[in-house]
């Protein structure tokens, strides 16, 4: 049976694909069978006769199980700004059931690990009444927190851990994602999360400065959140 994880972030800019591909990696040195899913992205260029996002492509690589573009990122807008901007600029009207039906052709892969990595951070609207992290709720799905770990971090992830937990699911764990590499007081930052938030530590990541240091990033990542 799919072990399906939603993975999201303190804010945008901290990681979050970074972090999705890497733990693929990660998991893929275990034997593991694995997909990551974005279903919903905007930022999207005209490439291969389709709309295709980055972030989506790099999740494309990083799994063991090779799917089409369309299965990975189903919603793909072409403007790089909040997904219900995006797609109102489209024409088009977002909703958490739409996202739910996107979303079914991923998740009937056979796989053990699925990780369906989200945009932006936690409160991210689909439209005036549904946020994309909804889709955590509604498919009782276990959360992992990207923490970009820059000044301001103590308090977004706190805050962010809030949010999940007010939102009735749980959280697998959270990375620390070090992404300013000249922030004062890194490690004492880092060590107040740990004490404060409950969920485990799932790994501590130095800056990398490249997306293609992903398989470096792997090793320092733990995979028994999938146990």
């Amino acid at each position: 049976m799919t072990q399906t994880f939603f993975v999201t972030g303190t804010d945008t800019h901290v990681g979050k694909t970074f972090v999705t591909a890497a733990l693929l990696r990660a998991l893929n040195a275990e034997g593991l069978k694995t997909v990551g899913l974005k279903p919903l992205a905007s930022g999207c260029v005209w490439q291969e006769g389709a709309w295709q996002n980055d972030d989506a492509l790099i999740l494309q690589q990083a799994a063991s199980q090779f799917l089409p573009y369309a299965v990975i990122n189903p919603i793909a807008l072409i403007d790089p700004v909040a997904p219900h901007l995006a797609a109102r600029k489209q024409g088009q009207n977002l909703s958490l059931e739409k996202l739910v039906m996107a979303l079914q052709p991923g998740l009937n892969v056979d796989a053990d690990v699925t990780l369906i990595e989200g945009a932006g951070g936690w409160y991210v609207p689909l439209n005036e009444q549904d946020y994309f992290s909804d889709l955590a709720r509604v498919l009782s799905l276990p959360v992992i927190l990207v923490v970009g770990i820059r000044l301001g971090c103590i308090n977004h992830a706190l805050l962010t851990v809030a949010a999940i937990e007010h939102a009735g699911v749980s959280l697998a764990g959270w990375v620390a994602n070090c992404v300013d590499p000249s922030m004062d007081c890194r490690e004492e930052n880092i060590n107040c999360l740990r004490q404060k938030i409950a969920a485990p530590c799932l790994g501590v990541l130095p800056y990398f400065s490249a997306q293609d240091d992903v398989t470096a990033a792997a090793a320092h990542l733990h995979t028994h959140f999938v146990l």
